[in-house]
Parts: C-alpha cells; structure tokens; sequence
C-alpha cells in the first residue's frame, strides 16, 4: 500500500473492509517485521493490519533536507496513515521503537487510539537531564559528518548475516530475513543496496527524561497489552517496573523468545495466540 499521497509504504493482511489496526515497528526494521504475526491476527480476529513504513524505513520516503529523525515525528506518519485510512481512531500494535511512538502518541492524543499491544517496548530511551550537553554533543557532531552512502551487498545471505552480526539485540537469520528482504534495493550490476536512511544512526541530540516518559505513560488510558520476551530489552532493567507501574491499564504478559519474539517462527505463534485471548476478553468487558 501507499498512504499520505504515497510518502508512507505499507503491507496489508486481511479483508479490506474488515477492523483495521496499525502495525509498528522497531528502529532500523520495516513493515515485514509483522509478517509473520498479521496473517495469524486477522485469520483469527477477523481484522485487517496496516503495517507502516515509517519514514526512512523500507520503502517509505526519506525524510527531506539536512536534519535526523526524532521519535516524535513518527507519530504524524500514524496520523497520517489513520487519515489516509479514514479512521478517527484504531488500536495500534507496537513493537520497539514503535511502541514508544504509540506510547506518545496515545498520550497526547487519546481520541486517535484504541487500544495499545506493545511488543518488547514500552516508552521512549531517554536521557537524564545531566547528561543532555553530551547527549546534545553527539547529535551535533552526527549531523554535521558527511552522510554514509548505503551499505551495498553481494547478494541477499550477505546483507542478512551482515544484519545479524550488527543488531543491537541478538537475532537470527531466519528471523531477521523478512526485516532485510524488505529493505533491499535491487542494482543494474548485480549488488543489492539498503533501501533505509544513513540517517537513522545518528544520535538524538535530545531526548526525552525519564520523568517525561513517566508521565507520558501515567496518562495513558486505553487498554495495553504489554508482550514480553524473556530474552528480551525489558524484563527487570532499571526503570523498567516504574513504567509499567505508570500505566494504569497495562496487562503484562512474558514469553519465551528475544526482542523479535512475534517474528521468530517457533515463538510467533504464541504470541498470536496471548494477543487473541487478550483481544477476546477485551471484548467481552
């Protein structure tokens, strides 16, 4: 799909003119991070799910001029797939750094979301207020570099083993190949070339505290649905209990698997099946 004059890329599962839900993914993936979860949500729930492309992500648009990404300007690529949708509002599935744009999102705007299943993320990474002059000089100095061409492959097992020597949390090659798939480019001479933005990279030069992200979570009011994964970024970290504690209507679940649980294909299914009872008792409230 092509959403907001066809800025936003999308994948689609479902019947078109079935409930439909937002898809969101993490940091450096794409809208195939839900490939292999969206089937088995809208077979077993009768809805339809709209995975984005966030902005430099995948086959989306880069983001025009000189200036970085900031996790905030996501939100107005959902609100934008919402109007180019035509849904007042719509219950969003989240995963990573797309749980924190959810997060935001159904803080400060309450009205456009539904409800809230958030995947391995809760909240934004934030910066203590006295470390924002370093925070801020390594933004500034990100920006002012010369921007890094695309990454090019040989061929695909390339660009996969590539992608999972370099994750920030450990992945798999059968779980990462959806995610690097969709992120390649085809070359004239045979190569393959990344299709997401250089400058996805570059530090933040600010961020959020860990008091805003408090509050932010404190004013959410939807249902939340919070899958973990026991090998996963959260469980017991610092910080990590006072946000769920935030959360007035969070509902926690931990299962077995790492930060892409719902892609890997021997955990996928259980997190199908915990997102569905959630989703039915939900309805039955």
């Amino acid at each position: 799909m092509r959403l907001a004059d066809g800025r936003l890329a999308a994948l689609s599962w479902g019947e078109a003119r079935a409930p439909t839900w937002l898809a969101l993914h993490g940091w450096l993936d794409n809208a195939a991070s839900f490939s292999r979860l969206a089937p088995r949500l809208a077979s077993s729930l009768g809805i339809r799910v709209v995975a984005l492309d966030f902005t430099g992500h995948g086959h989306s648009y880069h983001l025009a001029g000189d200036g970085g990404y900031a996790l905030w300007d996501y939100c107005h690529d959902v609100l934008d797939a919402l109007d180019a949708l035509g849904l007042e509002r719509a219950p969003l599935l989240a995963h990573s750094m797309g749980a924190g744009v959810a997060c935001l999102l159904a803080a400060g705007l309450p009205e456009r979301v539904e409800r809230l299943v958030l995947i391995d993320g809760l909240g934004a990474v934030t910066t203590a207020p006295s470390a924002l002059p370093r925070q801020l000089r390594k933004g500034l100095q990100a920006s002012r570099r010369p921007r890094a061409a695309a990454p090019r492959y040989a061929d695909i097992e390339s660009a996969v083993a590539a992608r999972v020597a370099g994750s920030a949390s450990p992945i798999d090659a059968e779980t990462a190949r959806p995610l690097v798939e969709r992120n390649l480019e085809a070359l004239a001479w045979g190569e393959w070339r990344l299709r997401s933005d250089s400058r996805l990279r570059w530090a933040s030069p600010v961020r959020l505290t860990p008091d805003q992200v408090l509050a932010a979570l404190g004013a959410i009011r939807c249902d939340v649905l919070l899958v973990e994964g026991q090998e996963g970024i959260l469980g017991e970290r610092e910080g990590m209990a006072p946000r769920r504690a935030a959360v007035a209507e969070l509902k926690r679940r931990v299962l077995a698997g790492g930060h892409h649980l719902h892609l890997e294909p021997e955990r996928v299914d259980a997190v199908a099946e915990t997102i569905v009872a959630h989703a039915r008792d939900a309805e039955r409230i």
